[in-house]
């Protein structure tokens, strides 16, 4: 299966390169197709998502995204805001389970966190 990684900036770069260090310690066979967006791009090329991003994202439908820089007060949108807009996004959906392997303040804990994201003009 082949992945898009938006590897973003600053921290986003080590917590992208250990996300996919991880799964591939777990045998999953990802084969990872690496793009880049957020301010670092949009410093060097005029452009917060380049249209690569976008070409990964629609030829793999799955993606992962690690944390980035938004930049404030230029007049456009973060690129977190881009995505769920242009690809009607509209759920973080988290799921949790106690695995057993650590001492855990809560016993056989499986629960699924759904966070909606707002649809407003703000974008928030």
């Amino acid at each position: 299966m082949k992945v898009t990684m938006i590897t973003g900036d600053g921290i986003g770069e080590e917590i992208a390169q250990s996300a996919m260090d991880v799964i591939d310690a777990s045998g999953a066979g990802i084969a990872w197709d690496i793009v880049r967006a957020g301010e670092a791009v949009y410093e060097e090329t005029g452009v917060l998502i380049p249209d690569k991003v976008y070409e990964s994202l629609e030829q793999n439908k799955v993606a992962l995204k690690a944390p980035m820089t938004t930049p404030i007060g230029k007049g456009f949108r973060s690129v977190n805001v881009s995505l769920r807009k242009k690809y009607d996004l509209y759920a973080n959906i988290r799921p949790v389970q106690s695995i057993g392997t650590l001492e855990t303040l809560f016993e056989k804990l499986d629960l699924v966190l759904f966070t909606q994201v707002s649809h407003t003009k703000s974008g928030r």
